[in-house]
């Protein structure tokens, strides 16, 4: 029973600031990243749709 509680004391850990600063900032960016391509993807679909594409 001691060595699997030591197990599970090495698995969890604290994140220190910078590590959580640094994972914050990169989700931001995904984000951000995220929203760019959505936009860019639903301005292909209306050009595809206003040029008679096969959509609909």
């Amino acid at each position: 029973m001691n060595g699997k509680k030591r197990l599970a004391g090495d698995i969890v850990r604290q994140a220190n600031t910078s590590e959580v600063k640094g994972l914050r900032s990169e989700a931001r960016e995904l984000k951000e990243c995220v929203a760019e391509l959505i936009l860019e993807n639903r301005l292909l679909k209306k050009s595809m749709i206003g040029d008679g594409g096969d959509d609909e």
